[in-house]
């Protein structure tokens, strides 16, 4: 046999047992806040023509794509980013629709990374996307959807970084930075390498005080009044209005009493360049990775035939879970409760049984009993499964025999008081 086919590629892994169940598990908690929001679920194909993706639309690059071809020879790719497939979803199916239109989602990326940056390559994402509604409000929901989102799954201690491209960009049109210099400096400022800037600054023509506010941008970093404070650096109007913005995005947040998660950083520019006005990115212990990243991308469905202006944000589910367990956060998972074990005259007897457990509620696995295997022998397989409880069904006996996995204790029930019993306990409030 091949033992090459009982592992994964690079890059991507299987999930399984208790894992499996507390991501799913934390899927649907953040999923039930999105729901609270009112937002409806919306499901797209893992892949795409090429062309949703391409540069003009300002996604990943063109070498960090999974690219093949279908039998028409047209470029496929499994996709990148979710909110440029939800941005042709909504030019498709909401052409006409002039109110805001609130989406959430749940599923995977792809994104073609270099093996030595020890990432995944394939992450579960879930999001949401507001669109047609280009208000402070909007850009405030967000904020307090990652909030309570991050909150409901489990996480105490996190902060929520929020920036604004559109103050960046205005400075560089400002000064006549060609696009290929602006995406270097936009690097340099984000990893904070003031050297490097100062560095690049100096090959550039710009009026000192130009100089000093590049120079100061990845400093710009703190609470609201170190982004105030950027207000007597530039007169250029776009990057006043970036600042306001931000500050009115401050005083809702404040509204849902949810301002002590937020911080600023002028210097967080994205390598999306769809985004059009804030962005922000969510981080915690225990991951090197931000585990949100958001924002405004109110030209995207342009590029789609649709005019309007939109706001969103994905949560890596990956980067979450590994978080919460590096914090030693439990996550609560429901669990198959019983073990209903018979011998296979009994199968007919079991069946009708396990039928009416199910049907009050109860999760019930239905094991065969294999010959010579005894109770305890069953009791150890039930404890390192988790499973609570386990029922005997057995030709010699005429009762059935309950195992309490948590107490220990051991009882006879006809099978009249066992379904009787189940009944009961569903009854109470």
């Amino acid at each position: 046999m091949n033992h090459q086919l009982l592992h994964t590629p690079e890059g991507v892994r299987d999930i399984y047992g208790p894992e499996c169940a507390r991501k799913l598990a934390v899927q649907e908690k953040i999923l039930q806040v999105f729901r609270l929001y009112g937002y409806e679920a919306i499901e797209t194909p893992v892949f795409e023509y090429f062309d949703i993706f391409s540069k003009e639309r300002g996604s990943v690059r063109s070498q960090e794509m999974y690219k093949f071809f279908d039998r028409d020879n047209n470029t496929l790719v499994l996709r990148p980013d979710m909110t440029p497939s939800i941005a042709r979803c909504a030019a498709k199916y909401f052409m006409e629709e002039e109110n805001p239109i609130r989406l959430c989602y749940v599923g995977p990326s792809f994104i073609n990374s270099s093996s030595y940056q020890g990432r995944l390559k394939e992450a579960t994402q879930t999001g949401v996307e507001l669109i047609g509604d280009d208000t402070c409000q909007g850009d405030a929901e967000m904020i307090a959807m990652v909030i309570q989102s991050l909150k409901e799954a489990g996480l105490t201690e996190f902060q929520v970084e929020l920036g604004q491209v559109e103050f960046y960009r205005s400075l560089t049109e400002e000064v006549g930075m060609d696009e290929e210099t602006r995406e270097k400096l936009r690097i340099l400022i984000e990893n904070k390498n003031y050297f490097g800037v100062e560095e690049l600054l100096s090959e550039q023509i710009m009026t000192p005080e130009q100089k000093q506010l590049f120079l100061k941008l990845p400093e710009l970093f703190g609470d609201i009044d170190q982004i105030r404070a950027a207000r007597c650096m530039t007169s250029n109007p776009r990057a006043l209005q970036a600042i306001d913005r931000l500050e009115r995005v401050q005083e809702l947040v404040d509204a849902y009493g949810l301002g002590d998660y937020v911080s600023y950083d002028l210097g967080m520019l994205s390598k999306y360049s769809y985004y059009t006005g804030i962005i922000f990115k969510a981080y915690t212990y225990g991951t090197g990775e931000y585990i949100v990243t958001g924002g405004r991308y109110d030209r995207l469905l342009e590029q789609f035939g649709k005019k309007a202006p939109a706001v969103g944000f994905a949560i890596v589910v990956d980067q979450l879970m590994l978080a919460l367990s590096r914090q030693k956060i439990q996550v609560p998972v429901s669990s198959v409760c019983t073990a209903l074990v018979y011998e296979p005259e009994m199968a007919m007897e079991a069946i009708p049984m396990a039928c009416s457990l199910r049907s009050q509620g109860e999760t019930l696995q239905m094991v065969c009993r294999k010959e010579g295997k005894t109770v305890e022998a069953y009791e150890e397989w039930a404890a390192a499964q988790g499973i609570g409880r386990l029922l005997f069904l057995s030709v010699e006996e005429k009762d059935v025999l309950e195992v309490n996995l948590e107490t220990g204790q051991r009882k006879s029930l006809t099978r009249r008081e066992l379904i009787l019993a189940e009944k009961k306990e569903v009854a109470q409030p």
